[in-house]
């Protein structure tokens, strides 16, 4: 199979064709995918998948707070939200209950860095927080991805993270905490060991970074 090039800035949607490819690799490596039209639909769909009552936490992503789904779990009042109550939480003398609740919650919100054509999903992250839940520390995760993400192989899913997405979050991080980010850690879910328990919702449209 050949597989297509990427656009140079990483910020245009990908086809419908790229998108049925993706999404074809991802279901037969045991993730359940869905492509949904835009992100009211993924919000939509968010709070179908999620069952009222749980515990939920949402990664630190533009793609959720852009979307609404970031108020829906952490203000909404429907689920147990785990981010409001770390946030709460001294990160010294509470720091081993922040890392169990973190690393567990019944499901976990977020979003990548990239898809592949290939069926991978690759995360990068400054603290490594969200990488256990994503991992399989969560009973759950879903994954909101933007149109935009889809590259073709990992070796190109490697060069948006330092070219594009890097970039932006770092200008994020110094706006916010006055200081630059970095890709300490990087995660690539190459399939689910347990079939179902990930869900990618691909949106037709570019959301996130």
């Amino acid at each position: 199979m050949t597989l297509s090039k990427p656009t140079a800035p990483f910020t245009d949607p990908a086809s419908a064709e790229r998108l049925g490819v993706a999404a074809d690799a991802l279901a037969a490596h045991g993730f359940a995918v869905e492509i949904v039209d835009d992100a009211a639909a993924a919000r939509s769909r968010v709070r179908e998948l999620i069952p009222e009552g749980a515990s939920v936490l949402t990664a630190a992503s533009e793609t959720l707070r852009l979307s609404g789904i970031d108020d829906d779990v952490n203000t909404g009042g429907r689920y147990r939200a785990v981010r409001p109550r770390v946030l709460a939480m001294d990160r010294t003398t509470d720091a081993d209950e922040i890392r169990r609740l973190a690393a567990c919650p019944d499901v976990i919100v977020g979003s990548v860095a990239a898809v592949t054509e290939t069926g991978s999903l690759v995360v990068a992250s400054g603290s490594g927080s969200q990488l256990p839940g994503y991992a399989g520390g969560a009973g759950r995760a879903i994954w909101v991805v933007g149109a935009q993400k889809l590259v073709p192989d990992l070796d190109t899913a490697l060069r948006r993270v330092h070219e594009h997405c890097l970039p932006l979050e770092t200008a994020r991080t110094l706006r916010a905490y006055g200081r630059p980010s970095a890709v300490n850690r990087l995660l690539v879910l190459n399939g689910e060991h347990v079939a179902g328990r990930g869900s990618v919702l691909l949106l037709r449209e570019a959301i996130g970074y």
